[in-house]
């Protein structure tokens, strides 16, 4: 199966067991924007609840933050909004679409990268348990002239991002021959930057209405909140501030699903440490957020640090954690070394001091920021796609499984009475009434028990327990694990012990 044949089984799969939908679907639907459906919702809020206990809860110098989406609109010019939050953009003249020209660039790359793939992936199948991977990497001819061929665009490309030259950046798509993905055209326009911010009105006629924009981050609420917060919970530094909030960017190129859409989640938090010190944190963060998304068992082997080729202009370094999702490696959290850019320019546009005063040195300083930013969305999609599978079985049948972490699952356990009669769904509902105050718990009694089960896969539930005659005798129940399909015969107390070591939060981080 190609990876676009499993991308499309994945957004299939997202639409059929109520994850994902697109959004104003009867009215033929809006780009770009999605709503998630009703076991999309918890997946999300246990992706969310996740990263707040290893974040806040599990932090004593951390809290939390819920800063509202519309601010004052000097706060994007402070921040640096206004005047550089731009994409560069091409269009095709013959296709009339339009694209981003570094992702143009940057799936050139990817497509190189995949070519790689291909000759590590025969070489494995040749070589067998001999394979040696990284000597492979050297030796190879034809992956040393791929590699060389990336390490000459890297440099080019990050070069022109550099000091933003949007004619060598077109220069660069007609030395590949990039063409336009639809027409195969490549006949471009000029390369211009185009802001992404979305407008709005404060007001109560059009006269007198204050021009103000939806936040094209969460970070500037954090921000302009640092003297509030800080005073109010007598924090010291270092400390963070967390935040979990909708932002929008009104991306021209929005595609891959829920990948890049223009209303998303954010869950950021800003970590505020004395100048000099920056070094040590952003390794200290680099090295925390990786062991999170391990922490998940998704594989070590689908992620990797990137780090900046061109760097925001508020930064000192900075670097993303990208996943490999079914298009390719691609960001999936950035971590970056902000400096004292934000404050300093959130003090300078509002006359306001937001120095920090340490009363030990007895001295007041701009604090410097280490921020790590994740996308709720991008991590429901590494999370989904990652899982997704379809597994042959011993007898010649096949299944669709998905495999989430179980600690991230929407319905935690299903309970399945065997029959519709007999008293068993009498003794399925109390047992359900015992574990729903603990745990997302679902009741089928449709079908027969293994299509319930194939059900229950499909939706990611980790557990099914099921209720029969030998229940009614013995008080004993089936508990069928998802991944293994192993069913063990246990008391009540025995499952309740087994469900709880194997979900509660201790066993995961």
């Amino acid at each position: 199966m190609t990876s676009e044949e499993k991308f499309k089984k994945v957004i299939s799969h997202a639409k059929e067991y109520g994850f994902v939908f697109q959004s104003s679907e009867i009215y033929d639907g809006l780009s770009a924007v999605y709503d998630y459906g009703q076991n999309g919702t918890e997946l999300k809020n246990n992706i969310k609840n996740y990263w707040w206990k290893a974040i806040v809860q599990l932090n004593e110098n951390i809290v939390g933050l819920d800063s509202s989406i519309l601010m004052h609109p000097t706060v994007w010019k402070a921040s640096g909004h206004i005047d550089a939050f731009n994409d560069p953009l091409i269009d095709n003249k013959d296709s009339k679409k339009r694209y981003r020209a570094d992702i143009l660039i940057e799936d050139y790359i990817s497509k190189i990268e995949t070519k790689i793939q291909k000759e590590i992936f025969k070489a494995e199948k040749k070589f067998g348990n001999q394979f040696d991977r990284d000597q492979f990497l050297n030796t190879n001819s034809r992956v040393i002239q791929y590699q060389s061929k990336i390490k000459s665009i890297h440099s080019d490309f990050s070069k022109a991002l550099e000091n933003e030259d949007l004619i060598s950046l077109k220069k660069i798509i007609e030395d590949l021959e990039i063409a336009c993905p639809i027409s195969g055209s490549k006949n471009w326009t000029e390369i211009k930057q185009f802001n992404l911010m979305f407008g709005t009105k404060l007001g109560a006629s059009s006269e007198s209405a204050m021009d103000l924009y939806l936040r094209p981050e969460t970070a500037q609420g954090i921000f302009v909140n640092f003297l509030n917060v800080q005073k109010t919970s007598r924090l010291k530094i270092p400390f963070g501030i967390a935040q979990i909030g909708k932002a929008f960017r009104n991306e021209i190129v929005a595609r891959q699903f829920i990948f890049r859409m223009r209303e998303f989640e954010q869950m950021e938090m800003q970590f505020f440490i004395k100048p000099g010190t920056q070094k040590d944190w952003y390794n200290k963060w680099k090295e925390d957020r990786m062991k999170w998304h391990l922490s998940l068992g998704l594989g070590q082997e689908n992620y990797r640090f990137h780090d900046h080729e061109k760097l925001a202009h508020y930064a000192d370094a900075a670097c993303d954690i990208e996943f490999n999702f079914p298009f390719g490696f691609k960001e999936l959290e950035g971590i970056h070394s902000r400096t004292d850019f934000d404050l300093s320019n959130h003090e300078k546009f509002s006359s306001k001091k937001l120095k920090y005063f340490d009363s030990q040195k007895n001295e007041s300083f701009i604090p410097y920021v280490l921020e790590t930013s994740i996308g709720v969305d991008r991590m429901f999609l590494a999370v989904f796609s990652n899982s997704l599978c379809n597994e042959k079985l011993e007898n010649g049948s096949s299944r669709i499984v998905l495999k989430l972490p179980a600690i991230l699952a929407p319905c935690k356990v299903a309970i399945l009475p065997l029959l519709k009669k007999d008293g068993l769904p009498e003794i399925a509902k109390n047992l359900l009434e015992k574990l729903k105050t603990e745990y997302s718990v679902s009741y089928d009694e449709k079908d027969a028990i293994g299509r319930r089960y194939r059900r229950q896969d499909a939706l990611g539930t980790p557990y099914c327990i099921t209720i029969d005659h030998q229940s009614k005798e013995d008080s004993t129940y089936t508990l069928r694990e998802r991944d293994s399909m192993s069913q063990e015969r246990l008391s009540e107390d025995e499952i309740l012990k087994k469900i709880e070591s194997k979900l509660s939060i201790k066993s995961w981080m």
